[in-house]
This record gives C-alpha cells, sequence and structure tokens, in this order.
C-alpha cells in the first residue's frame, strides 16, 4: 500500500523502521520525514515502547505491528535480520516489494571477509555505517553506501577533563567477552584508574547504565575515553565523547585508525604496554589531555556532524524513492 508523499515537490516520505539502537534511530530521526516504529509484540525483542527516556520528535509514531499491514508507506528501513524474517509475516506483498534499504550496524562475522550479507532485494540499498564494515562484508551484488554515524549534540554539555580518571563505554562487556575486549580492559584497570559504565557493567565493577542522554555529561569530567573493543563498529558513545572534546586512547582496529590520529586527537596502538603508556600521560599532564580533546572535538564536527548525517540519509531516501 504505497502513500505517494514521495515525489519531486519534497513532501515528507512515511518510513517504516524498527528500533534496534536507541541512540541510533534517535539520530535518524533527526531526517525530516515521517517514521513508524513497530510496537506491541510481547515477550519479542525489539517492539518495546519508545518510553520517554529520549525526546522523540513529532515525526516519530509508533504503531501495532499487527497493523502495518494495512498502513501506507512509502519505504522501509530493516536493521536487523529478524526485521527482515518479522517483515515476511507482518507486511503484505505490496509492501515488501517497497523501496528499502538495510542498515548494517556490524562487521561481519563469524568470518572477518568471507561473510556473504543476507540482504537480497530489487529495489534496496545496503547501508553501511564506517567504510571498514563495508570493505569487510561480502555484499555480492547488492548496492552499497556508507552513512558514518552522528550524534545529537546534548546541550552543555563539554569535556572538562579534571579527574584523573579513563572511561570506557561498553553494554554487557563480561558477557560479550574478548571481541569486545573484556580482557584488556580489566588489563587496563591494573595499569590506570579506570571506569566502566553501560549496561551489565555491575558484573565488572562498573557503575551502571547512565541514561543515553546524560552519558555524555557522565563523561566529560574524566580525562580520557578508552576503547579497549577488538572487533566491532565505531561506537556512537566514542563519537559522542569526541564531540564533547574528550581525546580518545584505544585499540587501533577496524574504522578507528582512520578517526584518531597520534599525538592530534588521541591515541590508538596495537601494543597495549604502549596504550597504558599514555593514558598514564594523559593523566600526568591534563593539559596535553584538553589539546587532544579539542582537536577531537574539530575532527567530530568535520566527520560525523548531524547536519552531514541528515544529508546523507536525505540523498539516499530521495535515490530510493524517485520512482514511487
Amino acid at each position: 500500500m504505497l502513500s505517494k508523499t514521495a515525489d519531486a515537490d519534497g513532501q515528507r516520505l512515511r518510513i517504516l523502521t524498527w528500533h534496534v539502537h536507541g541512540n541510533y534511530l534517535y539520530a535518524l530521526t533527526q531526517v525530516p520525514h515521517e517514521f513508524f516504529i513497530p510496537v506491541g509484540r510481547e515477550n519479542q525483542p525489539g517492539y518495546a515502547p519508545l518510553g520517554s527516556r529520549m525526546p522523540w520528535g513529532a515525526n516519530v509514531h509508533q504503531v501495532a505491528a499487527d497493523r502495518l499491514g494495512h498502513m501506507p508507506f512509502d519505504c522501509v528501513l530493516y536493521q536487523s535480520r529478524q526485521n527482515l524474517e518479522d517483515a515476511r509475516e507482518l507486511l503484505t506483498p505490496a509492501q515488501w516489494v517497497l523501496p528499502c534499504a538495510y542498515i548494517e550496524h556490524d562487521p561481519p562475522q563469524p568470518h572477518p571477509t568471507n561473510t556473504k550479507h543476507w540482504f537480497r532485494h530489487d529495489k534496496g540499498v545496503l547501508v553501511h555505517v564506517t567504510h571498514y564494515n563495508a570493505m569487510m562484508w561480502d555484499a555480492d551484488t547488492m548496492p552499497v553506501r556508507v552513512i558514518e554515524h552522528a550524534v545529537v549534540p546534548v546541550p552543555g554539555a563539554s569535556y572538562t577533563g579534571e579527574l584523573s580518571r579513563g572511561i570506557t563505554v561498553i553494554n554487557h562487556l563480561k558477557h560479550r567477552g574478548r571481541r569486545m575486549g573484556a580482557d584488556l580492559y580489566e588489563w587496563a584497570c591494573k595499569q590506570v584508574p579506570l571506569d566502566l559504565i553501560g549496561m551489565g557493567s555491575l558484573e565488572m565493577g562498573g557503575l551502571g547504565e547512565v541514561p543515553n542522554l546524560e552519558v555524555a555529561s557522565f563523561m566529560a569530567g574524566y580525562r580520557f575515553f578508552f576503547t579497549p573493543i577488538r572487533y566491532t563498529s565505531l561506537g556512537l558513545s566514542l563519537v559522542e565523547a569526541m564531540s564533547i572534546g574528550m581525546p580518545v586512547v584505544g585499540v587501533a582496529a577496524t574504522e578507528l585508525p582512520t578517526v584518531i590520529s597520534n599525538g592530534v586527537n588521541g591515541y590508538v596502538d596495537t601494543r597495549i604496554e604502549r596504550i597504558a603508556q599514555v593514558m598514564r600521560q594523559l593523566i600526568a599532564e591534563p593539559e596535553l589531555a584538553h589539546a587532544w580533546g579539542a582537536a577531537a572535538r574539530r575532527t567530530a564536527a568535520q566527520r560525523f556532524s548531524l547536519q552531514r548525517y541528515v544529508r546523507d540519509w536525505l540523498e539516499v531516501l530521495a535515490t530510493l524513492t524517485e520512482d514511487v
């Protein structure tokens, strides 16, 4: 069922997508179109109400999942393999062939180079969140685009760095293990003062979960952001840290070496002893941390601005729906 709103006069599209990553969805919905989020499938992940922890805009509409087949949409943004499976049940044949994109949030697993992506659609495009991910996935014949992350600025959040400690932000780090650097975080804690926040962080002696919109202000007092991650996408919390003027120190893996310039806006390496040495240096030299943090803020403004992100998505959506 088509809404016929996506024509050349620039009217707002009606876009169906799912609540997979809250922070990402919040940034995505800054794009000036109408977004419809299915809810209400009891005991099934991804269908819980959005809640009030984020100031969702008037363009974000929660709809009962079992009503999707009766609603008009212009395009669909899938964000997980489960979304694709659910769509076979929830959408009509006419809705299934609508223009669509699959937002792939992660690098390939289990094999980093020989994993073929499952998304196939005659009117679809595979959207990656980093260039590294796009390089590593085997997309076969599917069109591919890269739209790098952005974060919605938090008013009043700005780096101070008065705490002689580093901070790590990872959800369920203990459960996710070596891929996310759980062992490296534990090793680093013995070298320098570090705190961990995020869901499940109490299991590793961390400080617990911090509400999404409070993370930037919570991080602001720490001297640096530490990422022990071996293999995942560029995290939104890291981008948020840079955007408030915080230097980044961590493992030189995946996309991060293209973001961090050593001795300029942070430091990344594959030698964990060298990483610890740099963290100790930042603790001893707050002026250096502030200089690197100022450069990190400039990097974030140039590469991860919300304006660029919105522009990229408007371009992809316009291309997808030009024949609707």
